[in-house]
């Protein structure tokens, strides 16, 4: 099981969330950026669900900067007001976009689409590990199935195409078998990014 590489910290629907990234100092092992990349599977650990999380892809990521703009004259130098006023914090955040596609129950078994439950506030996020990203999608047959594509289009977001696809080339290294079906439908999620904008 991956460590935890943020928390969730507000969001913005019952299945879009925003998990800031813990920085050094906040965990003895800070996650890496690629660690937190376009396109990764997430699970929120519930509180109420005895064990169970939510399964979400990280869509967006946004960086916090609360120092950008305040560009006018300062009382005294940065490293003097550490010192001298060590309660005014002004820290960056990286902040992450993650949009819910399903759950693991407390029995450990996936389901795609839209939970019941939802996450709280300082609800841990990590990676989800290879062997669950294949057992979150993996049907009855063996085969890959991404019953939550629906709910991603549905979200009307720029970067939901680029993101299926990004989630589609992962799937593709975790079935082999079903590259072929896996690939017509990817061709079809890139020729639509190019000609619905268009239209």
């Amino acid at each position: 099981m991956h460590r935890p590489i943020g928390k969730i910290v507000k969001s913005n629907s019952h299945v879009d969330y925003v998990c800031q990234v813990y920085n050094s100092g906040e965990t003895p092992h800070p996650p890496d950026p690629a660690d937190y990349a376009f396109g990764g599977f997430v699970a929120t650990e519930l509180e109420t669900n005895h064990g169970g999380a939510l399964v979400g892809l990280i869509y967006n990521t946004l960086l916090m900067n609360p120092e950008f703009g305040s560009l006018g004259p300062r009382l005294s130098p940065r490293d003097e007001v550490e010192i001298f006023s060590p309660d005014y914090l002004a820290e960056t955040a990286t902040l992450l976009g993650v949009i819910c596609i399903g759950w693991f129950d407390a029995r450990g078994q996936a389901h795609q689409g839209v939970p019941s439950l939802a996450a709280t506030v300082n609800c841990p996020v990590r990676l989800l590990s290879t062997d669950e990203i294949y057992a979150f999608h993996v049907d009855a047959a063996g085969e890959p199935q991404l019953r939550y594509t629906p709910l991603l289009l549905a979200q009307k977001h720029a970067l939901v195409a680029p993101l299926l696809i990004t989630v589609i080339d992962r799937l593709s290294e975790l079935f082999p078998h079903s590259r072929n079906r896996l690939a017509v439908m990817r061709n079809n999620l890139a020729w639509k990014s190019i000609v619905q904008p268009a239209g």
